[in-house]
């Protein structure tokens, strides 16, 4: 069963299963996804690798089928597409364009990496396409899918190791 993530008709909404939750996507809604930093969140179907988390915000790693990693204040997700590090974790200081893992806000105290553009990366399709924390008013991501805190927490919870995040127009 794969959480499916469609446009509702007041917002967009991720379901799997009996469960539906308000969800926020990219900038630029649900769409194929154009290059690096279009703000699309990418039409398709895309495994679920590994799950980072912040050990100082959360009790425990997140109950869920999938591998759990602590995230590291000196962690980092390069989104250069002429990188040979390009959509991979990096550590910091790292010089070329990055986004930080350990952030002040709560959007990625839980990070769920989406297999997208990861086997192989391709330059400039796409990085960091993560299912991770909303906003409280679920306003729009860079590409990602946002659910609340216990939202995704619930999800976790219920997904099994072949679960995928479809993003459907």
């Amino acid at each position: 069963m794969d959480l499916i993530v469609t446009q509702g008709p007041s917002g967009h909404l991720a379901s799997y299963g009996d469960n539906t939750w308000t969800c926020a996507v990219g900038r630029s809604g649900i769409a194929p996804k154009i290059g690096e930093g279009d703000g699309v969140s990418p039409i398709g179907c895309w495994p679920i690798r590994r799950v980072f988390y912040r050990a100082d915000r959360l009790p425990g790693p997140p109950t869920t089928a999938f591998p759990c990693v602590v995230i590291a204040p000196q962690d980092g997700w390069c989104d250069a597409p002429d990188h040979p590090e390009y959509n991979r974790l990096v550590r910091l200081p790292f010089a070329a364009s990055h986004e930080e893992m350990w952030r002040e806000d709560a959007l990625y105290d839980i990070v769920v990496v989406l297999g997208q553009n990861d086997d192989p990366v391709v330059p400039g399709a796409g990085s960091a396409i993560f299912l991770h924390i909303a906003r409280p008013e679920y306003s729009p991501t860079a590409g990602c899918a946002a659910l609340s805190r216990d939202d995704l927490l619930a999800f976790l919870a219920l997904a099994e190791p072949d679960t995928r995040l479809c993003f459907q127009p």
